[in-house]
């Protein structure tokens, strides 16, 4: 009997082998199917570690989630260039924008997220069973985006949080993902905190995925993603009246970088 459910299994695999290999659409499907439940089981798993270790909700417990997110990498054939981690170390809050490219953001995130770090992320996550979870714990900042009244509200909360607690926050000021190489427009909501919390604005450009991830395609290999952390952006003395000025320099720039790192004709 554990013969034949061992040659069963074996079939099972090589049949499967075959079809990643014959059909883009299978492989596609196979892989993110795979990544969904690693992060169902590895949230499960590091949500434990966090109330074991801290508690409860803080932004402490990221230094755990990061160390498990950042061995993801390995089952996908990913491998990540860092350049620029030392801007990060700016005295005080900041306010990080990254782009934002697809559900694979999170070990990106992971993979250069420094310490004492929060993201504000879309209310919805909070309901993805144990990845809701372990976001919870780790202080993410949830916002709901249909309401953009309460988005306002959340957000100067978050200037005075950030402020008094000593911590950046992470924001994709894209609003959501997009995977085309190129930037959407940006929404304003991360500019204005950081000018109203006189804290400077760090950028972060992530390469394109385009060369191994595209779902319109159904293309998902292995690949490597260049990640370059810029130098602050210094927002102490502006006021509301530069918001627009500040997210337009920073559009720029990140655009320019993004074309850069992807080799890619500006």
């Amino acid at each position: 009997m554990e013969l034949g459910w061992l040659l069963w299994g074996t079939a099972v695999l090589l049949l499967l082998h075959v079809l990643m290999e014959l059909s883009p659409t299978v492989n596609f499907a196979l892989r993110i199917g795979f990544y969904c439940v690693l992060c169902l089981v590895a949230s499960a798993l590091a949500a434990v570690a966090c109330l074991l270790v801290n508690g409860g909700r803080t932004v402490k417990n990221m230094r755990i989630i990061k160390a498990v997110v950042r061995t993801f990498k390995y089952f996908f054939g990913l491998t990540f260039e860092v350049k620029g981690l030392e801007n990060f170390n700016v005295e005080g809050p900041a306010i990080i924008v990254s782009n934002h490219q697809s559900v694979l953001d999170m070990m990106g995130l992971m993979e250069v997220l420094p310490d004492n770090c929060v993201q504000v992320g879309k209310k919805e996550l909070m309901y993805m069973g144990s990845v809701g979870l372990i976001t919870y714990l780790g202080g993410v900042i949830f916002i709901n985006r249909k309401r953009t009244s309460s988005a306002k509200m959340v957000m100067a909360e978050v200037a005075k949080t950030m402020v008094a607690e000593n911590v950046k926050v992470w924001v994709y000021p894209e609003g959501t993902r997009n995977c085309t190489g190129d930037l959407l427009p940006f929404k304003k909501g991360a500019f204005h905190l950081a000018v109203q919390a006189q804290v400077p604005v760090i950028p972060v450009v992530y390469s394109s995925f385009t060369t191994f991830y595209n779902p319109k395609t159904k293309l998902f290999t292995s690949g490597k993603i260049k990640v370059e952390v810029l130098p602050p952006i210094e927002t102490r003395g502006l006021t509301s009246d530069d918001v627009t000025d500040l997210s337009d320099r920073c559009f720029s720039t990140m655009r320019e970088t993004l074309f850069r790192l992807s080799g890619h004709p500006s």
